[in-house]
């Protein structure tokens, strides 16, 4: 079964722009797709409500928040019982250097983006945080030495 909502050109076209600027203004959206404003905000709200748009975000720049070096935690969780994992992802994502954290197949069980101040800091964070803990079998760490953003997200092309 699909969740996926069904999209028109001009739904595309909003969502298109909104990735590229989340504030761009419903006027500025409608002179851009070819709509009134008054259809512009109807689609948006229709998209906020079918759950296609979950939310608008702030981008930081985390070097000038004092967090300069970023990182990829591969960890491993042993054993890998549900009644650990819920309290494992409770104190990761509330750290305040996790970026991101993805539960993963293969050998590794989540994947943790990290954003700290120096190489002492990631050092303190994987000890204190990751390795201190009883579940945690093994972290393996990956510099991020630079970040790409892509997108914006859009359906597949239909065949």
């Amino acid at each position: 079964m699909s969740d996926s909502v069904a999209l028109d050109p001009v739904d595309l076209q909003i969502l298109r722009l909104l990735q590229n600027d989340a504030r761009t203004t419903y006027r500025e959206l409608a002179a851009e797709v070819g709509v009134a404003a008054s259809t512009c905000l109807d689609r948006v709200g229709r998209l906020r409500r079918s759950g296609v748009i979950l939310g608008d975000q702030l981008r930081l720049d985390p070097a000038k928040l004092g967090r300069g070096l970023q990182a990829l935690l591969l960890v491993q969780v042993r054993p890998h019982r549900r009644e650990l994992i819920g309290p494992f992802v409770d104190r990761i994502r509330s750290l305040p250097e996790s970026r991101a954290l993805f539960h993963l197949t293969g050998p590794d069980d989540y994947l943790v983006q990290v954003a700290v101040a120096d190489a002492a800091d990631l050092q303190r964070l994987v000890l204190d945080e990751f390795t201190s803990r009883r579940e945690v079998a093994r972290v393996d760490t990956r510099l991020i030495f630079q970040q790409w953003e892509c997108g914006p997200l859009l359906p597949p092309a239909a065949n």
